[in-house]
């Protein structure tokens, strides 16, 4: 089963490869990388999926993996726990053969119940300023070459 949540996502074509960060929720893909933006929509049948991207250019930079700068790419795949692999093609692009990998990334959050340390500050032990050091310094000489 596909679980809504954000994934890492791992692509490649012939002409390239790269990563980026997906959502999928309730049916609907969102995500970018750093020179493109992701949508579109997904339906999933047990471990099976399908789905329709799009792909815009956001920023100036490397080339897009298709080639053309604006696709929509139709995706099957299956999934199994955290992970999930696709494949397919855009249709600006048919001759370019797509697959990617999607990495569940599950965010942690501290269980409600967690406790933490409480550490007291004691501020009679902290060093006052510049001059109240705990050793004594010892005084600067200079150092001279050998003697001859």
């Amino acid at each position: 089963m596909l679980r809504d949540g954000k994934y890492a996502a791992w692509f490649r074509t012939a002409r390239g490869q790269g990563t980026g960060l997906v959502e999928l929720v309730d049916g609907q893909i969102t995500g970018r990388d750093t020179f493109f933006t992701y949508g579109g929509s997904y339906q999933v049948n047990q471990q099976r999926f399908t789905a329709v991207l799009t792909v815009k250019r956001h920023t100036e930079g490397n080339p897009s993996v298709f080639g053309p700068d604006e696709v929509e790419v139709d995706l099957s795949g299956v999934c199994s726990g955290a992970m999930a692999t696709c494949s397919g093609t855009a249709r600006e692009a048919p001759e370019v053969g797509f697959e990617c990998t999607l990495i569940y990334s599950q965010e942690e959050v501290p269980p409600a119940d967690a406790k933490c340390a409480i550490v007291k500050l004691n501020a009679d032990k902290l060093p006052r300023g510049p001059d109240s050091r705990s050793r004594p310094r010892a005084p600067f000489t200079p150092s001279r070459p050998p003697a001859s």
